[in-house]
């Protein structure tokens, strides 16, 4: 146990309390865990609008998303109710020798023990979910480090926990430094780290979570092919969502289209009569499709962004503009893998629009690029859709829609700098619990 002056005694007291939790948590029936995910499900949609409007003021999300995001949280604990119950093993003959007669071996899954969850901004309750039900279905402790941005709504969803019948200290929220956070990582009693945020820090606490697990959910520039056998004015809709949606800030945002040359025009004119139509306002308003940036930092360097891509011969189709925490719905041609906007993750309402002759081209640009999220492609020809799958390098490729795409079961993750495991309920819970043979001798 690593031990730092700069931990205070109250984060010092929350570690140890989710330690002497972790005793009686790890001994939880099944049917104890579910009813728990469930009584937290249900809190919060007995509470669904507080939580919408809490994340609305919070971040600046637009109340229809807010809603949206809510909505999914409900579900992703419910998921985890019945995860709980399907946390199975399984027997396996070890009679392959004719020394070993009569044996065989008994596999289960553990809980791993203390898990320090530290969650970003974007998605402020149900990102957190995905840390913590998946914790909970599988019988561990877990201490959560909220965004800064967003630590009301990581509080009222402790309030909720606290009234499940969790077992005291099981579950935390603890708003701290970057120093005691480091401390936080390092500590030994924590057996894994789950971290969903920027490359650059994910990939930094890594390298201090020395013995213990790692879950890193991170950066993304998600691309979407438009293959030649495809109408382009069917993908226009879902295009211009996984865009702009929650004003890009998303991992797996929509950040450049590769529209085939023969489709190009035609989509481009489409992309932005669509991009023009949105209103950027109020995210209180329900008719508002765009709302702020986080800070006005984050908005500043978007723009310089734009502006530098176009200094450096992008040209701006519509948007560009900043006005305060907004930035309008910026839509870019002429760019090239040099330029920040496509090589680096925007994070804001900025898409790229790439004419293509050929895929091997798009998977040249692809293999340059150091992210590996999620890629979507609209396609109705198989074999395209088969080689794609082969050749991007990413966590999971979308078929016939956008790489914004995600239900909360699936398995989520990248390679590359994307990050390192994998979420989606059941897949969490292979990473939060271990292993354990019995060897059994029948003779």
């Amino acid at each position: 146990m690593i031990k730092m002056s700069i931990m205070s005694s109250d984060i010092e007291h929350v570690i140890q309390k989710a330690v002497s939790a972790f005793e009686f948590t790890k001994n939880l029936s099944s049917f104890e865990r579910s009813e728990i995910l469930k009584k937290i499900a249900q809190g919060i949609e007995k509470n669904s609008n507080d939580f919408s409007q809490t994340i609305t003021h919070e971040i600046g999300k637009t109340i229809r998303e807010s809603e949206r995001e809510t909505s999914r949280s409900i579900n992703t604990f419910l998921g985890a109710a019945e995860e709980a119950k399907r946390i199975n093993g399984e027997i396996i003959s070890l009679d392959h020798l004719s020394t070993t007669p009569k044996r065989m071996a008994l596999v289960s899954r553990f809980p791993i023990g203390p898990i320090l969850a530290i969650s970003p901004f974007n998605y402020p309750l149900n990102l957190v979910a995905h840390k913590v039900a998946p914790a909970l279905a599988s019988g561990n402790s877990l201490v959560l480090k909220p965004a800064p941005h967003a630590k009301e709504t990581a509080q009222k969803l402790a309030s909720i926990i606290q009234k499940s019948g969790l077992p005291e200290g099981a579950f935390a929220v603890v708003s701290c430094s970057n120093e005691e956070t480091q401390a936080m990582v390092q500590d030994s009693r924590f057996k894994m780290l789950t971290f969903t945020g920027s490359a650059a820090t994910g990939w930094a606490l890594k390298a201090k979570a020395v013995k213990k697990k790692v879950i890193l959910e991170l950066g993304g520039i998600a691309a979407t092919i438009i293959a030649q056998d495809y109408a382009p004015q069917k993908a226009i809709e879902r295009c211009v969502y996984g865009a702009f949606s929650s004003a890009g800030q998303i991992c797996i945002s929509v950040q450049t289209i590769y529209v085939h040359e023969t489709h190009f025009e035609t989509f481009k004119d489409l992309f932005v009569k669509a991009t023009l139509a949105l209103k950027v306002a109020d995210p209180m308003d329900p008719k508002t499709d765009v709302g702020p940036l986080i800070d006005e930092n984050a908005a500043k360097r978007v723009e310089s962004w734009i502006k530098e891509a176009k200094a450096q011969g992008a040209t701006i189709l519509c948007g560009g503009t900043r006005k305060g925490r907004f930035i309008d719905p910026s839509v870019l041609i002429n760019v090239t893998l040099s330029m920040k906007v496509c090589s680096e993750e925007v994070f804001g309402p900025v898409v790229n629009l790439i004419s293509f002759k050929d895929m091997k081209e798009v998977y040249a640009d692809l293999k340059r690029l150091p992210y590996g999220l999620q890629a979507g492609i609209f396609t109705n020809h198989l074999p395209t859709l088969f080689q794609a799958y082969e050749n991007i390098e990413v966590g999971g490729l979308i078929h016939n829609d956008i790489p914004t795409f995600r239900v909360d079961h699936m398995p989520y993750g990248g390679v590359k700098d994307s990050g390192f495991g994998r979420e989606g309920l059941k897949y969490a819970i292979q990473e939060m619990t271990e292993m354990r043979m019995l060897a059994l001798n029948l003779n």
